[in-house]
């Protein structure tokens, strides 16, 4: 899997994300406006600079991805955390 790396963060592909969180890949753009897919973007430093993670949380599923700076998935773990809401 690849992520496509962008200005402003990365795009997953919905038809890759739905099945890791739990939903249909058709629900995803609507669950991201509704704030119940939330994602958080950070950058590497030091020894992990040129890498990136991504993390996508929904209802008590996170998923985060360890990429290179190409957007290639170096990484990926699915955890369940407590639903915060």
């Amino acid at each position: 899997m690849k992520l496509e790396v962008t200005d402003g963060g990365v795009t997953v592909d919905a038809r890759d994300l739905a099945p890791l969180i739990g939903c249909r890949p058709a629900d995803v753009p609507g669950l991201m406006r509704e704030g119940k897919i939330t994602s958080v973007f950070e950058r590497g430093e030091g020894a992990d600079a040129g890498r990136f993670r991504v993390s996508f949380r929904f209802g008590a599923t996170k998923v985060r991805f360890t990429c290179a700076e190409d957007g290639t998935v170096l990484s990926q773990i699915r955890t369940t955390v407590p639903d915060a809401g």
